[in-house]
């Protein structure tokens, strides 16, 4: 599975736990496949072309709802190109720094992702076995 580490400070030093499956929000009048493509194209820098399994829908512990796809994908992890964006920082210093909204993205066995990813993302990982499995 291909996971991604989120940008910016409040991730910079999280790693087991953090890993996430690469989204974002739909928006108004798009399709969620077509929202997961665009996600694809900007924190990943790839075009998917391959069709999209639909993996179902779960929400994140903070409330977040997120709708997963699969897809057979040759991405190599050196090539990562995500776009960026813009926060305060540091907090209250009236300065604004741009971070990358994915810093690094890795494949990863199911054991492994197990622990290094997001917990309230993991049951996409059953839900990815058992597409893969043809059950």
């Amino acid at each position: 599975m291909l996971l991604v580490h989120p940008g910016g400070p409040f991730w910079a030093r999280k790693d087991v736990g953090a890993w996430q499956i690469a989204k974002g929000e739909v928006e108004p009048g798009e399709r969620e496949e077509d929202a997961a493509r665009r996600e694809a194209r900007e924190e990943l820098g790839i075009d998917i072309d391959a069709a999209l399994q639909p993996l179902g829908e779960l929400l994140q512990k903070g409330g977040k709802r997120v709708t997963a796809f699969a897809c057979p994908l040759t991405f190599d992890p050196d090539k990562l190109r995500s776009i960026t964006f813009e926060m305060e920082w540091p907090p209250r210093s009236g300065q604004k720094a741009q971070f990358p909204e994915v810093d690094a993205a890795r494949w990863m066995e199911t054991a492994q992702a197990e622990v290094m990813m997001l917990e309230s993302q993991r049951p996409l990982l059953v839900r990815l076995e058992a597409l893969l499995k043809g059950t």
